[in-house]
């Protein structure tokens, strides 16, 4: 609301409540009108005050914005001018680059345009030289027809007709000897060919080549019948070749080129081997004639390629497939096996019929991971006459796209054939297997025992069997006793002869549709039934034999046999053998047993005295209807003691048992009877140990033992520990199982005290037939006064030199001595521990990869102590050893056996050793050994020793009393696995040393990483000391699979002092842990320049001064170093544009930088410019000072820098340089220490020598005289006269003195002038 609103609104309420008051109604309540109107009109009085208390907080806000706003405009205005600036300078830059640019285009341009000329000029001399050598050789050519010009002139024609044609005559001569020979050579290299290019080490001759030299005989002979040899030999095999290739076309020229080829190699090698080679031939020729081939035949050459040439097309095709096949990846999976499927699998043609034509369809599916093709290379050679493919390539095919491809078969032979049709596909070759099978018999028979039972004499029984061909050829059979010997028809195959009884034959009849037959014939997939009947005469046992023989020549004979019984008794078990397998003893054992008769008839049934009182058949007496069957009920109890009472019907050591069975047949003699079989064994299990005692088990373990079950018997038996008491348990199974006969299982038995107290009890086990088997157990329960928050640690999967942690805690719960509002701590039933500190240790072992922390403490009552457990993998010292043994073995392996040995027993005695001698070896097998690691499981239980007491209070030499039996037990699960990232440079070394290094000082080392597991990681970095010396340069965000990655790591000290850093590279897997340390040293030196100020002296102008000093390396280690000018710095041109300091201070008359050479060259120089110093060492330094002209303010800075940026040591030089040899030095300055460079006009030297004879040189002397009650003291002022050692005066020696006069002049009271007289002589050392 705005201030004179609320102003107006009060003044209207002050006028109502006014109006109120003079006019008011007895109708309407005055007061409550009055008091409401005086309610707000004080509130808004209260609003009015509240805004005129913030409206000048408004305005000092206002104004304190307009004030920052024209403050950042001002900021603002300040930034327009660099920014306008920062815009010139970038149009600068780019016109500079532009002009760069330009001027690059155009030195390429002129490199170009030079380089085509050259060629030009190449060109142009190289037709040049041939102009001049078509020049030169047609020279040659008419000189030579000017000479033979000459000659035909010199002499006559007719001598020179004589000359030539009896050198024509010669050459005719000589060519018809070397065509005789090369003829014959030619048929003998003819007829080997083949063997001339499989050896290449022997040959025939091609020329004949007259070399008459002696030979001897002997030697002659030899080489000529191993030469004569060796063809008979290759033409026999020629022959042989030339009778299987009598089907090829004759070879082309080329063949016949490569061929004279060998031909002049042959000749070489007999040139070698015989010292008259022509001779040799020619009896080789006569002795291998005998063994020519006829002309025909030689003039005859196979046709296509030799066998070699196919050998190395075949080697060409095999690497140009190789060319085109490349492996196939996708999404990191390589595709391995057949890449295309086919349907079917298999092209199978059946039962095909000469001349005709058969066709199948097949599908070719791509069944690799991506776009694949598919091209026919073919079908087994054996197969082209047979077999046509038509195929039309698809090109690129998608996986899992299908093409069709169509096989013809054209049988011309009745002949099984087997082969494969090969295609080329991208990822590699791949076939399909194609038989094409014949017509054939396929003959079985559906059963080769036919049983016909027990029958009584004189009945007929019947039974069927099968012949089935289930093949595509039908053909005939004949059925016979296999007794008989004789063979069938076409058949090479003899019967076996078998020996049966007479019976058979007469007994047993085969029948087809109700006609007694013996032959027959069965089609294609056909069958064929037939009736064998049984027809006993007489009692007893029949066996018979009957063959199937068959017309077809590849059908084999077919065997079945018939038995039966034939008896005279009417009555007759069914089955005469009664088995009653494996029984147990004390187990009823129960069989039916059939009887069978013809008649009607009263049995009685009888069991053996040693038997019945195991064995019983009820009923005992039974009557049996005619053509009936009567059931026999056979009960079997076997007892302990079964073995002694059986008798000799028992076999103690097979434990089986045979019992003979009476069925006595009214008016019968003979009784029938029948056997009962079994095999009797026990039921027993037997439990080793008989007793287990647990012995001492805190309530916080489980106490494991293990027990052998035995199986006593010969049966398999279930069995189950039952009624387990809470405290324990069995396992595996909760100790359920069966057991196989005879059989042995190991049981573990898991004992958990639930309290301090004394344990006796049983386990029960149970087998299936209720038999219990009882085992004594003991143990004691112990209460420990501490106890761990966990005993079991499962380590996640650690990398090697990765670590987890876990952390626990050990409680002391123990408060009060009450027993009986808690459990107190005691073993057994023995004394309660008492209340108070609780003292523990851990005990672990040895060179594990565990560490507790930490292992000793005490617990205070109701308290606890919280203990890190820390588990590092890290492979052991034996095995890196050893595996730097083996690589030294290996890489000791080209080297001699005496070598090899003395180095492996070296190593053997030095095995200890290997890791101080051979340190680059340890860390390359430590690396081998990582990148191999294959990951480990292993299992730590570490003892937790407790005692009453403070351990604190105890001294050093005194122990605190503990019980053994108080003992907790940590168990450890620890898995090692392979790191993910491993280290490569530097052998594997997590270890960075940077060394030592100068404060202030930079430098970078780099270490290579890789990713050595199967899936993209990504990486982390722990965050190294932002104040610190390290920094991670190049952070990497992730790794492919094998990928390797560089990480730049760079040290710069800020203080003399050793540093040490861990940086951890964290993967999802695990983390690499870097140690990085470095030394940071104060870099320090020594100069020989004393006071900083290095004098030149005077040197004549145009001269050269040296002067040399030396500086010292006092740090320990070693410097770089690089010597600065100030007047070569690159801020000299800035510094210049200031006023001098003679101006702004009259009293400073000198300058870092003073006088400099007219001609742009600096008037100091220093060498070495830069360099190293080492550790201790010192290097000499020399400065040279080499004026252009006279001045006496020569001087410079020279700033000895360390690493480039530190400024070590500052050295101000200074010089003066006069134009003559004598000068005077002194006064008062006259002029100022800086020159103008202006290059001044050039004089002559006569006008120069004028000028010098009239200049006079001031010198100004202030003399200042003290003047004093006494005497006054004189003024005196110094000048020295000094004359300048050059060397272009060195040669002359005046004959006289020099001399100079001055003018001195006083100004005192009175001006006097005095003239000074200067002479001097320069005389030599030897003569001074």
């Amino acid at each position: 609301m705005d201030y004179y609103m609320l102003d107006g609104i009060v003044v209207f309420i002050d006028y109502s409540v006014f109006l109120q008051v003079c006019c008011h109604s007895p109708h309407v309540c005055l007061f409550e009108t009055m008091f409401r109107l005086q309610a707000v009109h004080s509130r808004l009085c209260t609003e009015l005050e509240n805004e005129k208390d913030l409206e000048p907080k408004i305005a000092l806000l206002l104004k304190e914005n307009v004030y920052d706003m024209w403050q950042i405009e001002i900021e603002q205005g300040k930034f327009g001018g660099l920014r306008e600036q920062l815009e010139k300078d970038e149009e600068t830059l780019e016109r500079q680059y532009k002009k760069r640019t330009e001027e690059r285009i155009q030195k390429e341009k002129a490199k170009v345009l030079l380089m085509e000329q050259k060629e030009r000029a190449g060109k142009k001399k190289e037709m040049e030289s041939q102009e001049e050598y078509e020049q030169r050789h047609q020279k040659v050519i008419e000189d030579a027809q000017r000479n033979n010009e000459k000659a035909v002139q010199f002499y006559s024609t007719y001598r020179i007709y004589q000359k030539k044609a009896k050198e024509e005559l010669e050459t005719r001569e000589h060519m018809e000897r070397r065509m005789q020979a090369v003829l014959s050579l030619k048929n003998n290299i003819t007829s080997n060919r083949v063997q001339v290019l499989k050896t290449h080490y022997r040959a025939l001759t091609f020329l004949l080549i007259f070399k008459y030299r002696e030979f001897k005989d002997q030697q002659k002979s030899k080489k000529i019948e191993i030469v004569a040899r060796i063809l008979q030999e290759e033409a026999y095999m020629q022959k042989q070749e030339k009778s299987r290739s009598c089907t090829e076309a004759v070879r082309s020229c080329s063949k016949l080129q490569d061929s004279a080829l060998w031909r002049i190699k042959t000749w070489h090698y007999i040139e070698k081997t015989c010292e008259d080679p022509a001779a040799a031939v020619l009896q080789v020729s006569r002795a291998i004639m005998p063994c020519k081939v006829s002309k025909e035949e030689t003039d005859l050459k196979p046709h296509g390629a030799s066998k070699m040439e196919r050998e190395i097309f075949t080697q060409n095709l095999k690497k140009l497939r190789s060319g085109m096949i490349h492996k196939q990846v996708v999404s990191g999976h390589e595709f391995k096996g057949c890449p295309f499927y086919s349907k079917p699998s298999v092209i199978h043609f059946k039962d095909f019929d000469v001349g005709k034509t058969y066709k199948k369809k097949i599908i070719l599916i791509n069944a690799s991971y991506s776009v694949n093709f598919c091209k026919l290379v073919g079908v087994s050679e054996h197969l082209k006459d047979f077999i046509s493919i038509h195929f039309d390539p698809p090109g690129q095919m998608s996986a899992g796209m299908s093409c069709e491809m169509v096989v013809t078969f054209k049988p011309m032979i009745n002949e099984a054939l087997e082969g494969e049709v090969t295609f080329l596909a991208q990822t590699g070759s791949f076939s399909i297997p194609l038989k094409c099978t014949i017509k054939r018999c396929v003959l079985a028979l559906d059963k080769e025992l036919i049983d016909f039972g027990t029958h009584v004499v004189g009945e007929t029984i019947s039974r069927t069997i099968t012949l089935t061909n289930r093949g595509a050829l039908g053909t005939r059979f004949k059925l016979q006793m296999s007794s008989l010997e004789e063979s069938w028809s076409g058949s090479s195959k003899r019967l076996p002869r078998e020996v049966v009884d007479s019976p058979s034959l007469e007994v047993f009849k085969t029948q087809l549709d109700k006609a007694l037959v013996t032959e027959g014939e069965i089609g294609p997939f056909s069958s064929v039934k037939l009736q064998v009947i049984f027809l006993p005469a007489i009692p007893g046992e029949v066996q018979a034999e009957f063959v199937f023989t068959f017309d077809n020549q590849n059908s084999n004979p077919l065997f079945f046999t018939a038995i039966g019984v034939s008896v005279d008794v009417p009555v007759w078990v069914t089955n005469p053998n009664v088995d009653l397998k494996i029984c147990m003893y004390d187990r009823l054992y129960q069989d039916c047993i059939i009887i069978q008769t013809k008649t009607a008839l009263r049995l009685k049934f009888e069991v053996c005295k040693e038997l019945s009182k195991y064995m019983e058949l009820l009923p005992k007496t039974g009557y049996i209807q005619a053509q009936s069957s009567f059931s026999v009920q056979l009960k079997f109890l076997p007892r302990r003691s079964l073995p002694e009472d059986a008798g000799g019907y028992f076999d103690k050591e097979t434990r089986v048992l045979e019992v003979p069975m009476t069925i006595s047949v009214a008016d019968k003699i003979k009784p029938a009877t029948f056997t009962v079989h079994a095999i009797v064994t026990t039921s027993d299990l037997e439990i080793s140990p008989a007793e287990v005692n647990f012995g001492y088990c805190t309530i916080y373990e489980t106490l494991q033992t293990s027990i052998t079950l035995t199986n006593k018997s010969i049966l398999p038996q279930e069995f189950g520990f039952v009624d387990l008491p809470e405290f324990v348990e069995v396992q595996p199974n909760d100790g359920f199982g069966t057991l196989l006969p005879l059989e042995s299982l190991n049981l573990d038995i898991f004992f958990k005290a639930k309290k301090a107290k004394d344990y006796s009890f049983e386990l029960i086990c149970k087998t299936e037939i209720n038999r219990q088997f009882k085992l004594s157990c003991k143990a004691v329960g112990v209460h420990p006064p501490l106890e761990l928050s966990h005993s079991l640690v499962q380590f996640a999967a650690t990398a090697l030199n990765d670590v987890s942690t876990a952390t626990l805690y050990v409680i002391n719960s123990h408060v009060s001595l009450n027993r009986f509002t808690h459990a107190v701590p005691r073993i057994g039933k023995g004394q309660t521990a008492p209340v108070g500190p609780t003292s523990f240790e851990f005990h672990v072992p040895e060179s594990s990869p565990v560490t507790v922390i930490p292992s000793v403490g005490t617990v205070l009552p109701g308290k606890k102590c919280l203990i890190q457990v820390s588990f590092r993998p890290v492979l052991s010292d034996q095995q890196i050893r050893k595996e730097a043994v083996q690589m030294l073995s290996k890489a000791t392996a080209t080297r001699t056996f005496s070598e090899k040995r003395m180095r492996e027993s070296e190593m053997h005695i030095n095995v200890r050793n290997v890791k101080t001698n051979i340190s680059e070896e340890y860390m390359a097998a430590q690396s081998s050994l990582i990148r191999n690691f294959r990951g480990q499981f292993e299992k730590y239980i570490i003892p937790c020793f407790v005692a009453s007491g403070d351990i604190d209070e105890k001294g050093v030499s005194e122990t605190l009393n503990y019980s053994p039996y108080n003992t907790l037990y940590l168990e450890l699960h620890c898995p090692a696995v392979a790191p993910s990232v491993v280290i490569t440079s530097d052998n594997g070394k997590n270890i960075i040393n940077f060394g030592e290094v100068a404060v202030g000082h930079r430098i970078t080392k780099q270490i290579t990483i890789q990713n050595v597991s199967d899936e993209q990681l990504a990486i982390g970095f722990s965050i190294l000391n932002p104040h610190g010396p390290f920094l991670l340069v190049n952070p990497v965000g992730s790794l492919q699979p094998g990928e390797n990655q560089l990480l730049v790591i760079s040290f710069c000290p800020d203080e003399n002092k050793l540093f040490f850093e861990t940086l951890d590279i964290c993967t999802i897997k695990n983390t690499l842990t870097l140690s990085i340390t470095g030394h940071g040293v104060t870099p320090s030196i020594a100069c020989s320049v004393e006071g900083e100020i290095l004098d030149m002296g005077y040197v004549i102008a145009k001269e050269k001064g040296t002067s040399t000093f030396k500086i010292q390396n006092t740090s320990t280690l070693a410097l770089k170093y690089s010597m600065q000018l100030e007047s070569l710095s690159q801020t000299r041109n800035r510094d210049l544009q200031k006023l001098p300091s003679f101006l702004t201070s009259p009293t400073k008359r000198t300058e870092l930088v003073g006088t400099q050479n007219y001609s742009g060259l600096s008037v100091f120089s220093v060498f070495p410019v830069e360099g190293v110093i080492d550790i201790g060492k010192s290097q000499d330094f020399t400065v040279t000072f080499s004026p252009d002209h006279e001045s006496l303010y020569y001087s410079d800075c020279l700033k000895v820098m360390l690493f480039g940026k530190e400024i070590a040591h500052v050295i101000q030089l200074k010089g003066a340089a006069r134009n003559h040899m004598m000068f005077v030095e002194g006064g008062d300055p006259l002029d100022v220490p800086i020159e103008s460079l202006v290059v001044t006009l050039p004089i002559s030297e006569e006008a120069g020598k004028r000028d010098l004879e009239e200049t006079v040189k001031s010198i100004l002397l202030s003399l200042e005289c003290i003047q004093g009650e006494t005497s006054p003291t004189p003024a005196i002022r110094e000048l020295k006269v000094g004359a300048i050692g050059a060397s272009q005066f060195a040669s002359k020696k005046p004959a006289h003195p020099l001399t100079a006069t001055a003018t001195l002049t006083l100004k005192g009271d009175i001006k006097e002038t005095y003239k000074v007289l200067f002479m001097a002589r320069v005389v030599s050392a030897l003569t001074h």
